[in-house]
């Protein structure tokens, strides 16, 4: 099939979709909610909790909580390069596919929704936790240094994330019955989007990836493992950020040795969460094998298992 009547197939298909998934934070999500500190926020499979087996259950409970808090922020702030990329590539189709134009205008609208509603939570749960816990990251400046970067590797990026999500909504959150109710809308209201943004993700991508030479691509997959390593430093700071903070409100004291056990494997949750199962997604695994070299491949691979 022609790749302009496929791309068109593709956009007005996000349109719809969009259409149909359309939510609103207040009337379809919150609900007048508030958070319950006796339900966990994130499943075992994403926080990791039940390999620390120096803490009570009560404390699991809690650490998936700070956790949770953490896992929505992240949102919030990849969202704000999400976001700006995003209108920045609607304007290459301003003056040409309609179809195109408003499917990447609603990718956006959402996009800003969805920071709102992360903003939101995280004023919710503050409502409820205990104080001390600090947001290392700022978005803006994160923001700043991502978009940098060539487009290819922030689409690169924005496409493992989008999948990632879906990912960690079908397969961990969804089936979770133990988890808050709240958290659990929160977090499949935000999949429901989600879905039609990696399809439009993945258009873009590999229609910008058309206008580059060999060595333009190549620079733009250093860019993107330079931003996976970027990804990694930030979470390196949060887990140290959460550990500390679990450590000052749990509310008893934790040996130096437990400390750092729980540092470590905060930071091996976040980066399963944010990182390895967005490397591992099969899809995102097809498209990026579709754009690259071999050896371009391997580069990759190896960025990747230097994190472990």
């Amino acid at each position: 099939m022609d790749t302009a009547v496929t791309g068109d197939i593709g956009y007005g298909r996000c349109i719809l979709a969009s259409k149909i998934a359309r939510w609103d934070i207040d009337k379809d999500v919150i609900r007048g909610r508030s958070f319950d500190r006796s339900q966990k926020f994130l499943p075992d499979g994403l926080s990791q909790v039940s390999q620390l087996d120096f803490l009570s259950e009560e404390e699991k409970r809690y650490l998936s909580q700070i956790q949770g808090r953490t896992y929505a922020n992240i949102f919030g702030l990849v969202e704000r390069f999400i976001t700006t990329k995003i209108l920045e590539i609607a304007h290459e189709h301003s003056l040409g596919d309609q179809t195109a134009l408003e499917a990447m205008v609603r990718f956006s609208d959402e996009e800003l929704k969805h920071q709102e509603l992360f903003r939101r939570i995280e004023r919710l749960v503050a409502e409820k936790m205990p104080p001390g816990y600090t947001f290392a990251p700022h978005p803006d400046d994160v923001a700043k240094a991502v978009l940098a970067t060539s487009t290819w590797a922030v689409l690169a990026l924005t496409l493992f994330i989008e999948l990632f999500t879906q990912l960690h909504a079908r397969e961990s959150i969804a089936p979770d019955k133990a988890l808050s109710p709240l958290f659990k809308d929160v977090f499949m209201f935000h999949w429901k989007e989600e879905s039609q943004h990696a399809i439009l993700d993945e258009l873009e991508w590999a229609r910008h990836d058309h206008t580059l030479t060999a060595t333009e691509r190549d620079k733009s997959v250093d860019e993107f493992i330079a931003l996976v390593r970027a990804v990694d430093a930030i979470l390196q700071a949060q887990a140290a950020e959460d550990s500390r903070y679990f450590v000052a409100s749990c509310g008893r004291e934790i040996s130096m040795d437990n400390s750092a056990r729980l540092q470590e494997a905060i930071l091996a949750a976040y980066r399963w969460q944010y990182i390895f199962s967005g490397a591992q997604h099969p899809h995102f695994l097809e498209v990026l094998s579709s754009l690259i070299t071999e050896q371009q491949g391997t580069r990759i691979t190896a960025a990747l298992s230097a994190l472990h």
